[in-house]
């Protein structure tokens, strides 16, 4: 790590911090208290700003928690200036094509994947945004000797030219002009393309051999990764404290899931099931941690056996205390360099073990079948039935997003006078909402980075202020919040669209269209079995018939007090397989984007639910439950393009905001709602 840049000398910081441990932990270990510093420092900030650093001194004062929080941020600091840094970019190129060399590789690619393939990544992980400065959650580049590029889907498309050197790395679109044609044109035979085969999912190299093998190039998978060697301040893993997550929020004991799953796994002949996702290992055990941004889970892997018995392969400096007692005698904690030895063994013994295709190392794949192993490709078992949540989870989910919808109600209650005075800008308005939701207790995060948009901000889809970004929000604009929060209760994710001063008869056009798909998504009710690629269409149905469209998918899957993203459902035109059932959370979010001029989206979240009474011989149909509850913004509607039930609908659900959401705000917020939720 490189620490000129922080204030103190390296020296100074590190000695500043040994001595206050001698006074808080004389016993322990110099040199392993500043490593579990640099953990400490390397996992993501959350709202509880001592969380983290407790696990350096539990025991100690206040004062000196709040001591090592500064240090710790001081060094979080310098670890986030060395990330992105676009003048380096040459030298980052350059020290990588050289090392590439060294191996006599052609090229490399870099996904934005760490080893646990989930949608998050750590520090210590970033390594497509150290090499190329895209900070985007979807991405890939390949780098051969002259040439290189960088892969990202639509959500992109306007951040990665704003992000990425494009004389350096050419941008493409991940599914319009796949990694797969760009190399099919780019290698020749005999050509050897690297991959670290711990950042790759089988699916994933299949594909990517099969382009090679195309051009008579030859997919090498890596001992290590070669740009883990040219990254001199790479962070190291993160350590966040991982703690019990109670039956109270669970609404299924540990014990339980791992003996539903286990059952399966013994009638199909499985010995185990290796788990790499976060999501499903913080839901299989019911913890969670802090390791990734903006989500509550721990980085580890598990081998869940046949017998319901689980070997959790993770640093054991994150437990906190009392977690062993939580997750029971029939989970063995191990270190994570254990995985590979425990692979072997299952291997020797002829075993054959679950691994999904699509989200496990190919890493695993290998080592397990390297020792005699067999793999058995299947779906990670945990996620069909963490999605379909249990009445304790929706119930949970009903409570946060009432006092979300208080706090977000208060917000737009704050912004329309400050607005109209002209004194916010687009990182003002985001501190504001944070610092609303931050009064509820039961916070624990936001659920992903607020998008606060203004004008042509707003069309950006995933969007994200920045110093030299900030915008004003002026008269005649949109301004576009999509934000969320983590409750121990429930994780939320609302958009909504406001219109700053008088909009444009343009802009109420195109806001209908977009309110109209939402309501044909909400009002829809349809046969089990239905599937969100079966419905997406629904919710683009009023743009198409103007010729418009959005380059994103409709809905996602959102987790339990887990991940705002979270599988296998989705609402998308690119289609799924999965069934929606009951229980699932997904997102319901059309929207339409004018690049340079304003971006609007209508986003709630809705409950597949049951219907509350099916007439006899007629067949059961499912239906959306609308848990989101805040004011859409009337002034952008435009009255004569709304059908009957889909006023009725608008006023029935802005009846239930009123209904709802005015108990829990302040005087002067509960009259804004009564004039914003009024019949339309």
């Amino acid at each position: 790590m490189n620490r000129e840049s922080t204030a103190l000398a390296p020296s100074a910081i590190e000695r500043r911090f040994l001595d206050l441990m001698a006074g808080v932990r004389p016993d322990a270990d110099p040199a392993a208290l500043w490593d579990l510093l640099l953990g400490v420092a390397a996992a993501p900030v959350r709202l509880d700003r001592l969380e983290g650093v407790r696990l350096v001194a539990p025991d100690a004062a206040v004062a000196e928690l709040e001591e090592l929080r500064r240090i710790a941020d001081a060094v979080a600091r310098d670890f986030g200036r060395a990330l992105t840094q676009p003048d380096t970019t040459p030298a980052r190129l350059r020290a990588l094509r050289a090392e590439l060399g060294r191996r006599d590789l052609a090229g490399f690619v870099v996904p934005r994947n760490d080893e646990h393939h989930g949608e998050y990544v750590p520090l210590r992980a970033e390594r497509l945004a150290w090499l190329t400065g895209f900070t985007g959650s979807a991405g890939v580049a390949v780098v051969l000797a002259e040439r290189a590029a960088i892969f990202v889907d639509g959500r992109y498309t306007l951040q990665v030219r704003n992000q990425v050197d494009t004389d350096l790395f050419t941008p493409r679109h991940l599914t319009d002009a796949p990694v797969t044609d760009w190399l099919k044109d780019q290698l020749g035979p005999g050509q050897r393309l690297g991959f670290d085969p711990r950042l790759h999912a089988a699916d994933g190299v299949k594909r990517l051999a099969a382009a090679c093998a195309a051009v008579g190039a030859e997919l090498v998978a890596v001992a290590d990764n070669p740009l883990d060697a040219v990254w001199p301040d790479q962070p190291p893993p993160p350590l966040a404290p991982i703690v019990p997550h109670g039956m109270d929020l669970a609404g299924e004991a540990s014990g339980e899931k791992r003996a539903r799953l286990a059952e399966t796994l013994a009638a199909d002949g499985i010995a185990a099931a290796a788990l790499t996702l976060p999501d499903s290992i913080a839901w299989l055990l019911n913890v969670r941690g802090g390791d990734v941004p903006r989500t509550p889970l721990p980085l580890s892997h598990v081998l869940l056996h046949a017998d319901a018995t689980v070997d959790w392969f993770v640093d054991h400096r994150k437990l906190v205390a009392g977690l062993a007692d939580h997750l029971g005698a029939g989970v063995t904690v191990r270190p994570p360099g254990a995985l590979g030895p425990a692979l072997d063994r299952l291997g020797a013994a002829g075993a054959r073990v679950g691994l999904d295709p699509a989200s496990a190392s190919v890493w695993l794949a290998t080592r397990l079948t390297a020792a005699g192993g067999t793999v058995a490709p299947r779906p990670d078992p945990c996620q069909g039935p963490k999605a379909a949540k249990n009445p304790v989870e929706i119930a949970g989910a009903r409570q946060a997003h009432r006092r979300d919808g208080a706090a977000l109600s208060r917000f737009l209650c704050w912004l329309e006078g400050a607005a109209q005075a002209g004194a916010v800008d687009e990182a003002a308005a985001a501190d504001r909402l944070q610092a609303y939701r931050a009064e509820d207790a039961l916070i624990r995060d936001l659920s992903f980075d607020t998008i606060s948009g203004a004008g042509p901000n707003g069309a950006i889809v995933h969007y994200r202020v920045t110093e030299a970004s900030n915008r004003r929000l002026d008269p005649g604009s949109l301004y576009l919040v999509d934000s969320g929060a983590q409750y121990l209760d429930g994780t939320t994710d609302v958009t909504r669209t406001v219109a700053i001063g008088a909009p444009t008869a343009e802009m109420r056009d195109r806001f209908t269209r977009v309110l109209q798909g939402h309501i044909a998504l909400a009002r829809l009710r349809f046969p089990a079995g239905t599937t969100g690629g079966q419905i997406d269409a629904l919710a683009r149905a009023a743009l198409w018939q103007a010729g418009l469209d959005y380059d994103h998918g409709t809905g996602h899957g959102v987790g339990s007090y887990l991940g705002v993203h979270e599988g296998p459902q989705r609402i998308s035109k690119a289609g799924s397989t999965v069934a929606l059932e009951p229980g699932m959370i997904v997102s319901n979010e059309p929207g339409y984007y004018k690049a340079g001029a304003f971006g609007i989206r209508i986003e709630n979240l809705v409950v597949v639910r049951e219907p509350e009474a099916v007439p006899a011989g007629e067949r059961p149909m499912l239906r959306f439950e609308t848990l989101t509850l805040a004011p859409i913004d009337r002034q952008l509607i435009a009255p004569d393009l709304l059908a009957g039930p889909e006023r009725a609908w608008l006023d029935a659900y802005h009846a239930r905001v009123l209904a709802e959401i005015s108990p829990l705000v302040d005087a002067p917020t509960r009259a804004w709602l009564e004039r914003a939720t009024a019949p339309l």
